[in-house]
Order: structure tokens, then sequence, then C-alpha cells
């Protein structure tokens, strides 16, 4: 009888399994999923190995999502049964999400705490005030970040250099189109370029290894050395120990450096070891692609972006002026307008690829989830 192999989706090759050396996590393979069969999967979940004293009577079945990084406040919130969300998008983003059931008002016992939900006013105050004040420019994602929206602002720039002297012929200058329109548009594309080929570098140096982001409070080892007594103590969760490379503030490109990583087991060990993260890496190997990435969903939008880019910024050299008031309409249209079209359907399919990461199908979207908006914006801006 021939054995029926599973869905790539649903389960992770050997040697790109997340925490596969943590010791601490139990990967739950009934959540092993991704929203295209024959790709890589995009979301598991794992639960901690910590052994918690049993809470008191009941606890109230809802699920409540904590994403920390290390800007996030220590303060904590009581919580109960553990599990951590791994997805590609937030490991390729340095980030960290714990999923807990919320200890009931009538029975508030619990002896582990946990950071403050991000979803809280507060919380949200807090992460646009650092959006604000701080600028870690050391970190590829917030550069990411940046750079498209350097770029989406010069493009609505270039829209009105373009479009209102059409629909407002009043407000026009000299050489508005041409000139401004021109040079707007040709540095757009260009910083569209940059922000591509670091999308790139970003798909190709997720943490390999996985990171579970954060470390558990030395009151860990007082409870237990005192549970044999029948005492309970706080268990504490704190944002730490990221291996990631975006936390990395001495360069862009993730220089290897080591870390104190908490792994604490069953038996209750909770000793530091050093762990170095993995060496950036400027291109992946042959093998790697063809084995890995290929079937990555992050890689394969980052690429559509790259190439959509790449084709679009034709386009955008093609309009400064000197080069696009000199062309003939037959070369207009065909090293003009056409890279416009098909670099602009390559924005679509990217955008439409990032969605559909953050999916559990295909077919099924997810608006809760703000990856999920990015990608839709970004197709959106593609059709536009």
């Amino acid at each position: 009888m021939a054995l029926v192999q599973a869905n790539r989706n649903t389960q992770f090759t050997v040697d790109r399994e997340p925490f596969r050396n943590n010791i601490a996590l139990r990967l739950d393979q009934s959540t092993v999923r991704g929203p295209v069969s024959f790709l890589n999967p995009t979301q598991a979940s794992y639960k901690h190995k910590i052994h918690l004293p049993p809470t008191r009577d009941l606890i109230r079945n809802t699920a409540t999502s904590f994403s920390t990084t290390d800007s996030v406040s220590h303060n904590g919130a009581p919580a109960t049964n553990i599990e951590y969300k791994w997805t590609a998008r937030d490991n390729r983003k340095g980030r960290h999400t714990l999923v807990t059931k919320v200890p009931s008002t009538e029975h508030p016992e619990t002896n582990l705490i946990v950071p403050r939900s991000t979803t809280r006013w507060r919380s949200i105050l807090h992460t646009i005030w650092r959006m604000i004040t701080v600028y870690p420019v050391w970190d590829i994602s917030w550069c990411v970040a940046y750079v498209f929206t350097l770029g989406s602002i010069l493009w609505v720039m270039n829209s009105f250099f373009v479009f209102l002297p059409l629909i407002q012929p009043s407000s026009t200058f000299h050489n508005e189109a041409l000139v401004a329109g021109g040079i707007t548009a040709f540095i757009g594309a260009t910083i569209f370029e940059i922000g591509s080929i670091l999308l790139m570098l970003e798909a190709v140096n997720e943490n390999r290894e996985g990171c579970f982001g954060y470390a558990v409070e030395s009151a860990y080892d007082e409870y237990i050395g005192r549970a044999d007594e029948g005492n309970e103590s706080n268990l504490k969760l704190v944002p730490r120990n990221c291996t990631h490379h975006h936390h990395n503030t001495t360069n862009l490109v993730g220089k290897p450096h080591r870390v104190p990583h908490n792994t604490p087991s069953v038996l209750g060990s909770n000793k530091q070891q050093p762990v170095e993260t993995n060496s950036w890496i400027w291109c992946p190997s042959w093998v790697e692609l063809k084995t890995h990435y290929i079937r990555e969903l992050g890689f394969i939008a980052s690429l559509s972006q790259l190439v959509a880019a790449t084709i679009f910024w034709i386009s955008g050299f093609t309009a400064l002026p000197g080069i696009l008031n000199h062309l003939s309409p037959g070369l207009s249209d065909g090293v003009f307008w056409t890279p416009q079209i098909v670099g602009g359907s390559g924005f679509i399919l990217s955008g439409w690829l990032f969605m559909v990461e953050t999916q559990k199908h295909w077919w099924q979207p997810a608006p809760t989830i703000l990856g999920w908006h990015i990608g839709f914006w970004n197709l959106v801006g593609g059709i536009g």
C-alpha cells in the first residue's frame, strides 16, 4: 500500500522546523498550516513546557494575543495556558506573539505574568509615540517600511504634478509635468527599487532557528525550589534574549553576536546558554533556493516585488526630461508606458501574495491582521 504524503504546508522540513533546538517549546502539529498546499507552512503554535501549579476552578476560555518587542512596556497582566504563535511574517520582521487564556474575574488566581496586550489603548499610544521618536536605522524591517513610505509620498507628489494640470489648468506652471513630474517619477521609482532590494535581503535573512524572544524571570527557579512545599510564586515572561538580527544596533547587516538565551526545560533547568545568531547572508545558495526559498511565500512575494520594481524603474528613467520629450510615440509606448503596466501588475501580485501569507487559506481574508492590510494597500497601489 502506498503511503499518502502530507501536503507541504502542514509539516516543516527537518532542517527548517522553528525551535527544533529549543527544549522549552513543543510544537502543536495540528496548528501547522499554510494557505497553499505546495508551499511551506506560514503558521504554527507551540506550547511552553513550564509546569504551572493548577489554577483554581474555572478559566475563561478565550484567547488574547500579545505581540511584543523590546520596546513594549514590561507592565504585566495575569494569564495562564500560554502558547507561542509562530508566523513566517512575524519571524521575518523580528516579532513575537504570545497567545494566552485570561483568568476569569471570579477566579483571578494565576502564577503567570505576561506583557500587556498590544491591542490596549495604552500600548497602542506607546507604540505610536515610539514611531515618532525612535529611528532604528540598523533594523532592516524598519528601513523597508520607511523607504516604501518615502517612495509613496513622492508618487503622491508626482500625481499632483502630472494629473492636477489636466483637471485644473490654471494651476499649471512651466514644464510642470515634464520636469517636476519626470524627476519625482525617477526618484520615486529608484526608491522603490532600493526598498525592494532591502525586502529581498529581509526575506533571505529570516531567523532559521526560530526565536521565542522571551525569558522566564528568576522567580521560576524559586518556584521549582518550593514546589514540593505547596507554595506559590509568580512566573514572569519578559521580552528578552531575542536572537533576530533586527536588534543588533551596531550595523545594518546583522553581524553575528552572542546573547544569553533561556531554555527552561520541563525538568526545571533555567540555565543561561549563549547562542550565536546566524551570519548575515547576501544571497542564499542554489540548494537553499531550490529546496526552501522557492517554496517560501514571503520570499516569492518579495521576489515579485523586486522584479516589478526593476521593470517599473525603466519607466521612471525614461520619464526624465530630455528623454521622454525626445521619444517617438512607438518608442514611448515600449519603454515608458509598457514598463508601467508590467511593473504595476507585479506590484498587484506581490501585494496579493503578502496578503495570502497571513491567511489560513488562500481564499479566506484576514482583515484582523495588520500584515494583511499592508499587503492589501500594496495591491491597491499597484492597481493605481
